[in-house]
């Protein structure tokens, strides 16, 4: 598998961080983890093949984590070459998608699910035991509720050679997020704030590191990084709270998993 950072920011705006969006490629096709509002322009900035793209997950339903979706689907469908595609696009993630995404589509008659392709929708109920579903053929998916919004999901990946990897989006202090993340390939984990968090509904470092120390993953990538880390190295900073390895996400940032 191969992840590609399309944006390792949040909602407030900034000059080299966009707001969530990752690509992650599989022997078993394309797969977008969270769509903001950036991604979809920044997949193509990446020369990513988004017109072949299997299936996208929302992980919950603020808008720098789904923003980006009804444009995706009122961009694609007049995309030069797409009158071609016939295989589905899966959409699946949180409770209440469907019913946001049916309530921009009828607020101005855009026509998002009148493709050339199917359009499909599948929503994952927020429980705090794991829940097992196909993402893709040959992809084995969980996905287990966090600490943020009543909705909101970490997602659990796994192909057919072993490979975990687990995306948290955005979460409180979780143990059982630790749990769900046991010796990840990679664990993509949100670190909002560096200290002096203002809300429990995010991570700071120190939330970050006891929740990597407890999973033990081969790596852990730390982003939806707000401002507070401009100027602050922190790598450095994390290597004085646990000895694995921490790496800053940064757009446009690629690793082989």
């Amino acid at each position: 598998m191969q992840l590609v950072v399309l944006g390792s920011g949040t909602s407030v705006f900034h000059p080299h961080r966009a707001s969530a969006g990752f690509w992650l490629q599989t022997d078993c096709g394309s797969l977008l983890l969270d769509c903001s509002a950036a991604a979809p322009h920044r997949m193509a900035q990446e020369e990513l093949d988004w017109q072949s793209l299997d299936a996208i997950w929302i992980s919950h339903l603020h808008l720098d984590h789904c923003g980006g979706l009804a444009p995706f689907l009122f961009g694609i469908k007049w995309s030069p070459g797409i009158s071609g595609r016939t295989k589905p696009l899966r959409i699946i993630g949180c409770e209440g998608l469907e019913k946001l995404m049916r309530a921009i589509d009828n607020a101005h008659a855009y026509k998002l699910f009148e493709q050339p392709f199917p359009v499909e929708i599948q929503e994952i109920a927020a429980v705090d035991k794991p829940v097992s579903f196909e993402l893709l053929a040959g992809l084995e998916a969980q996905a287990i509720s966090t600490p943020h919004q009543p909705e909101s999901l970490a997602l659990q990946v796994t192909d057919s050679s072993g490979a975990k990897l687990v995306y948290s989006s955005d979460t409180g202090y979780s143990e059982s997020l630790a749990e769900f993340a046991a010796r990840a390939r990679l664990l993509i984990l949100e670190c909002s704030f560096y200290r002096d968090k203002p809300t429990r509904k995010h991570l700071e470092l120190a939330d970050a590191l006891q929740i990597a120390r407890a999973a033990k993953p081969r790596k852990l990538l730390l982003t939806h990084l707000y401002p507070d880390w401009d100027g602050v190295e922190l790598e450095s900073e994390a290597k004085q709270l646990w000895a694995g390895e921490t790496i800053e996400a940064r757009d446009g940032l690629r690793i082989e998993i």
